[in-house]
């Protein structure tokens, strides 16, 4: 036994060889906080999710093929201005049209889920009948928060009101009246409420090009506490990839995000969880290429 070996390279997964031009996945980091308003952290989320990801195993126990075939490269961790969200939004941009011009899948550790604002901002230029499903707690689709329209609680409504893109929202249990309200009169928002969802009506719902957004806070607390609103009654891990696995018959899945874990200090398995679900969907999406 060798007590001296050095642990794996702090990248995604931990892989020894990293090749950014063979690699079809790119990881960005991008440790953004600054309109959390209840428990903070996620800034901290980026670092936790890749640390605990250098311990889960290449193989897929599922469909009993090495993850990292696909090829994965972890892009340096993107520090944002903290001027204004605003201004940190137009910097995620920029990040964003690098990662799409050369024609990668992006997969996005956030950090606070304003930070899908900025990407969906770059993927409208790039891609025609784009919509997202965001797996949430909150519906996000407050006007305004806290004297700003670019806050994590008004994401979703800037997506839907601004760029007039589709957003399905699954999970949702936590929603204010405004919120409800514009919901009802919208037909550019489909929402399922806790675990109350349907396959088929997503589906529908969707157009041909799909972005995926998972604030991790969609997940029940039973399994992921380290977020900053827990809220009762979420989805399952399966769940999640239950619905990944219906969209990809039948749309293209063009990027991904993971965001708003707050790590807590101690407690490793919320970190691995996030990981794990990444590296599965992952999986999913790029099984024929494996």
């Amino acid at each position: 036994m060798n007590l001296f070996k050095s642990p794996p390279p702090f990248n995604f997964l931990g892989l020894e060889k990293q090749d950014p031009k063979k690699s079809k996945v790119w990881i960005l980091p991008i440790p953004f906080e600054a309109t959390v308003f209840n428990l903070g952290g996620t800034k901290e989320g980026p670092k936790a999710i890749v640390e605990a990801s250098r311990n889960v195993e290449l193989f897929d126990e599922d469909l009993k093929k090495d993850i990292s075939k696909i090829g994965i490269f972890t892009l340096p961790f993107l520090s944002l201005t903290k001027n204004s969200p605003k201004e940190a939004i137009l910097q995620i941009q920029k990040a964003l049209e690098k990662i799409l011009e050369n024609k990668k899948f992006p997969v996005i550790l956030g950090g606070e889920h304003t930070i899908t604002l900025g990407v969906v901002l770059v993927f409208k230029k790039f891609f025609k009948e784009l919509s997202i499903l965001q797996f949430d707690a909150h519906s996000d689709l407050r006007d305004e928060f806290e004297g700003t329209k670019f806050h994590h609680a008004t994401f979703a409504r800037r997506i839907v009101d601004d760029l007039k893109i589709k957003v399905c929202q699954v999970g949702i249990r936590a929603i204010s009246k405004e919120e409800f309200e514009f919901i009802k009169k919208s037909k550019k928002v489909k929402v399922f409420y806790k675990r109350n969802y349907d396959k088929k009506e997503i589906l529908d719902f969707l157009t041909k090009k799909v972005y995926i957004t998972i604030d991790l806070d969609v997940l029940d607390p039973s399994i992921m506490p380290a977020v900053g609103t827990p809220e009762p009654e979420g989805l399952f891990f399966g769940d999640i990839l239950e619905i990944v696995k219906e969209i990809k018959k039948e749309k293209e899945i063009l990027g991904l995000d993971v965001v708003e874990l707050s790590p807590i200090p101690g407690f490793f398995a919320p970190n691995y969880l996030a990981s794990k679900l990444i590296s599965k969907i992952l999986g999913i999406i790029f099984e024929k290429e494996l």
